[in-house]
């Protein structure tokens, strides 16, 4: 018996390995030739709490995460009391024999007789990569590659708890499906999208990169950290979010392209300082990646409610650019758009991600790097021009740019209004030329703005519009109406500012509904198309309670 599409469940407390069983299991999956979606829920404590690792896999492409479970791989007791009832009729509980759950659709492992308690996680490992049929080679290879560099004792050890598992479980009478085997899909990345934003950053030529810890933005300064020496940028944990902005215009100012990861409690106290990268026209790129709010909220929960707090964020008006990833191959690629923007147009740009999109691995084809074209750091390097003038009127609001200290010329750049040389000025008429060269810039981040992506019927009787990480979603919800003889179309929104109607309006008019699928409560992209469009969408599903939306979730609000 063969099952195509198969979502399992790993659950139990921070500190009892259910991470190393899911990335093992994601990594061996995704050298077998299958797609997954990783969805991880977890506690904001080291050690405790209920945490969940689902990953979904198929022979198919898939692009949500999915809610029944056809796996429950039970690391404590609770995780059952938890997560049976998501189970599907012919599913399977995987469980310690310790718990005395019974046979009834559950699996019960001797962990006690298969290993010592440290290797648990591996014997669960092994038995799970038994009952999908994955080849015990392939996943002995997974397990070496892992833990190879440690030392010896412990790969044996490891390998002996492996085998035990595949010889026990292959002893065990188990009625449930097997994965079909699938063609050689050729080589594939295990990536997450907050990996994929660090690795569009490095391609984009990124220098410098100031942040300070928080949920889920860290990883990305962490895996630029580990590139760092190899790649020659500097990264920098500040003792604050306040420092972390201005060190990174600092170093942008210096000629450094720059980063700033962070969630919405950080950036809430940024917001001075892009102000001050709208003043001095710096260049940098900063990250959002959501989570519930206000306040610390739900930090390790996922949401979409930023949009509007960013879009407004700083005093004063200056352009920017908001561009919103919804899988992991466009966290790359808008990342690397991102820095492009900020450079040519000297503004800040933001990336719009979230818990949910950050901490989902995906298999990904490698990118293309070699072919990839450097990006212009738009920093002028013939000084003859004179004389030089950081912020020139010009028509297209783009000052001459030169780094301070490689040329003769002074460099300056100041908090306060400026003429064209950069030094203090309380000039009226000056104020108001300044205001609108800063403004003409806006021209150029349109001609820039990425266009909605369309998927769907021509003029469909239902057009499902989203943005960033809930795409996935709406894209099977979609796939799953249409199976029902429904038209359908959607519509997703990689960038959210600025909106250009002309990209999108004709969309709205020749469908019928239009439904907007957000994860905030107040339907913030719908809010922000009536308010640059006039146009008014007929119907909202807005999700905020701290879990990712799902093809089911949006099936069950369209049928209210």
């Amino acid at each position: 018996m063969e099952k195509s599409d198969l979502n399992l469940l790993i659950g139990g407390e921070a500190g009892q390995g259910l991470l190393t069983i899911g990335d093992l299991l994601t990594k061996c999956l995704v050298r077998a030739g299958y797609s997954v979606v990783v969805t991880q829920s977890y506690h904001s404590r080291i050690r405790g709490g209920h945490n969940t690792f689902a990953l979904r896999v198929s022979s198919k492409q898939v692009v949500a995460p999915r809610e029944s479970v056809d796996l429950l791989i039970a690391l404590n007791e609770e995780t059952v009391n938890l997560h049976r009832t998501e189970v599907v009729e012919g599913g399977l509980i995987l469980a310690d024999e310790a718990y005395g759950i019974g046979s009834g659709g559950c699996l019960q492992v001797p962990y006690q007789e298969l290993s010592e308690e440290r290797f648990a996680n591996i014997v669960a490992f092994g038995v799970v990569s038994h009952l999908l049929g994955l080849d015990q080679k392939l996943v002995a290879k997974t397990v070496e590659d892992a833990f190879g560099k440690k030392d010896s004792q412990l790969v044996e050890k490891n390998r002996l708890a492996l085998n035990d598992a595949f010889n026990w479980s292959g002893q065990q009478a188990v009625d449930f499906p097997k994965l079909p085997r699938v063609a050689d899909s050729g080589q594939r990345l295990v990536m997450n999208g907050n990996e994929a934003i660090a690795m569009g950053a490095l391609s984009a030529g990124v220098k410098f990169c100031a942040f300070y810890p928080m949920t889920p933005a860290t990883s990305i300064a962490l895996n630029l950290a580990a590139q760092a020496s190899r790649m020659g940028l500097v990264v920098e944990q500040a003792e604050d979010e306040i420092a972390a902005i201005n060190m990174a215009i600092g170093a942008s100012f210096a000629g450094a392209p720059s980063i700033v990861p962070t969630s919405g409690g950080g950036f809430a106290l940024m917001t001075e300082g892009v102000s001050l990268a709208g003043m001095t026209e710096t260049p940098v790129v900063i990250v959002v990646a959501q989570r519930p709010g206000p306040a610390t909220g739900l930090p390790t929960r996922t949401e979409q409610a930023d949009l509007e707090f960013v879009l407004h964020a700083g005093h004063g008006e200056f352009p920017r650019a908001i561009f919103s990833p919804g899988t992991v191959e466009e966290c790359f690629w808008l990342t690397r758009k991102a820095f492009e923007v900020a450079l040519k147009t000297q503004s800040p740009v933001f990336i719009l991600t979230d818990q949910f999109l950050a901490d989902s691995s995906r298999a990904v084809i490698p990118f293309d790097l070699k072919n990839l074209k450097p990006i212009d750091s738009g920093i002028e390097t013939d000084p003859s021009n004179l004389p030089y003038r950081r912020y020139a009127i010009t028509e297209s609001g783009i000052s001459p740019r030169l780094v301070p200290g490689m040329t003769e010329h002074l460099v300056v750049a100041g908090s306060d209004e400026h003429p064209v040389d950069g030094h203090l000025t309380e000039d009226l008429n000056i104020r108001k030329q300044m205001v609108e060269k800063r403004l003409r810039k806006e021209q150029g981040i349109i001609r820039e703005a990425i266009s909605p992506v369309y998927s769907g019927d021509d003029r469909p009787d239902i057009l499902m519009i989203t943005w960033g990480s809930s795409v996935g979603a709406v894209l099977e919800a979609a796939a799953q109406l249409r199976n029902q003889s429904r038209s359908v179309g959607t519509l997703h929104f990689p960038q959210v500012w600025p909106l250009v109607p002309d990209q999108f309006m004709a969309y709205f008019q020749n469908s019928g509904e239009v439904v907007c699928i957000e994860g905030n409560a107040f339907g913030q992209l719908a809010r922000l198309i009536r308010r640059e469009t006039g146009f008014a969408v007929h119907r909202n599903v807005l999700r905020y309670d701290g879990l990712p939306i799902t093809p089911e979730y949006i099936i069950r609000e369209l049928g209210n």
